[in-house]
C-alpha cells in the first residue's frame, strides 16, 4: 500500500496555515528586531559611552563586561519566549492543521 501523498497546494492555501505563517513571521520579525537592537548596543555603548563602560562592579568586572555577558542572557531569553509561544499557540494551530491535511486530498 502506498503512502498518500500530501497536497501542498491546498495546504497553502488554507486560510488556516495562512494566519500561522502571518502570526509566526510577525512574532519572529519582532524578537529579531528586540535582539538586533540588544546586540548592536554593545558596541554603540561601548564606542560612544565609555565612561559607562568603565565603571567598576566588582574587582576588574566593568558594566561593559556585564552588558556583555548579558547578551547571553538576553538569547536565551528570546529562546525562552519563542519556546513558550511556539508551544502554546503555534503547535496547536500547526496540529490543527496536520489533523485535516489528509481530507485535503492529493
Amino acid at each position: 500500500m502506498s503512502k498518500p501523498s500530501m497536497n501542498w497546494a491546498a495546504i497553502d492555501a488554507d486560510p488556516r496555515f495562512q494566519a500561522l505563517h502571518r502570526k509566526k513571521t510577525t512574532f519572529l520579525w519582532g524578537l529579531m528586531f528586540i535582539s538586533t537592537v540588544y546586540y548592536f548596543l554593545l558596541p554603540i555603548g561601548a564606542a560612544y559611552y565609555q565612561d559607562l563602560f568603565k565603571i567598576k562592579v566588582w574587582g576588574v568586572v566593568n558594566v561593559g563586561i556585564l552588558f556583555a555577558l548579558s547578551e547571553f542572557i538576553v538569547a536565551w531569553a528570546i529562546a525562552f519566549i519563542y519556546s513558550k509561544k511556539a508551544n502554546a499557540e503555534f503547535d496547536a494551530m500547526a496540529q490543527e492543521i496536520i489533523n485535516d491535511a489528509h481530507k485535503m486530498g492529493a
